[in-house]
């Protein structure tokens, strides 16, 4: 929601949007002006509107009902939350979409929050990945040979 901003940041961000429409290798987020619970309320009073009016079903309403009517929509949840500067809290920062994100906090505040940084994070997020990862596999495995004890 761009109502509040100055028009000549709007424009610098829909030039930067329209620069960068085609680019596929990553999906980099910048919230401005944003609050998950404002998103939420605007998304449910949206459902409850369209229920009064007949065309939905309460029973009918899904949590994809409400990922259809967030801001995020057309965008994947991320992977990866970094929340620098100490913060140890979600900030009324994108609330729904980060119930399966892996989470990477750092001291460092975001002023110096620099590439090596940013390495870092990633690679715990990788480590963490990969701990879940053979994690299962290893789970996997246990749980194939107990059936297979089981049938013999």
């Amino acid at each position: 929601e761009r109502s509040r901003l100055n028009p000549d940041l709007v424009e610098c961000i829909e030039m930067l949007e329209n620069a960068t429409k085609d680019n596929t290798g990553i999906t980099f987020t910048v919230a401005i002006n944003y609050g998950s619970r404002d998103e939420i309320t605007r998304a449910v009073k949206k459902l409850a509107e369209d229920a009064a009016a007949g065309k939905i079903l309460p029973d009918k309403i899904t949590e994809e009902s409400i990922e259809n009517l967030l801001d995020t929509a057309e965008l994947p949840d991320p992977d990866l939350l970094i929340r620098t500067g100490g913060e140890e809290r979600l900030s009324n920062f994108l609330m729904w979409q980060i119930a399966y994100t892996e989470f990477y906090f750092t001291d460092v505040p975001w002023p110096d929050f620099n590439k090596d940084e940013l390495l870092k994070a990633i690679e715990k997020y990788n480590g963490v990945y990969m701990e879940n990862y053979y994690w299962a596999e290893e789970t996997c495995a246990e749980l194939t040979q107990k059936k297979e004890e089981l049938m013999a």
